[in-house]
């Protein structure tokens, strides 16, 4: 693979990662009433922790976009948003029980992750 090609996969990648959890955060900035009835209603978080973790995941946004940024600061801003991802499914499985289909929607999410971070690897190695 060229270097232009590694470059232009982990961009899309990335910009694709990025704007999704960007989208999954907003909500809960300033906790609206849907992100209240859906993390705390229906998974049993408290909703001071709404707040926490949108701004949490607005920083690993920003970190993963910022191009030379510190190896270890990115490499934690991945793992903070994976860890985000495997919550919120562990999350949807134990709070009703069940193994619900709509849980492999996350997918959406997690693959443009794992190709953004693939990328990034093979990017930094040239």
């Amino acid at each position: 693979m060229t270097t232009k090609t590694v470059n232009i996969t982990y961009w899309i990648a990335t910009i694709i990662f990025a704007a999704l959890m960007l989208f999954s955060s907003v909500g809960g900035l300033q906790p609206s009433q849907q992100a209240i009835q859906i993390l705390h209603d229906g998974l049993g978080y408290p909703i001071y922790f709404i707040q926490f973790i949108s701004f949490a995941k607005l920083f690993g946004v920003i970190a993963i976009l910022i191009p030379g940024l510190n190896k270890t600061v990115k490499e934690w801003a991945y793992a903070g948003l994976f860890f985000d991802l495997a919550g919120a499914v562990y999350s949807g499985i134990a709070a009703t029980g069940k193994f619900d289909p709509m849980i492999l929607t996350l997918f959406a999410w997690i693959i443009p992750g794992i190709i953004s971070y693939y990328f990034w690897h093979k990017k930094i190695q040239r």
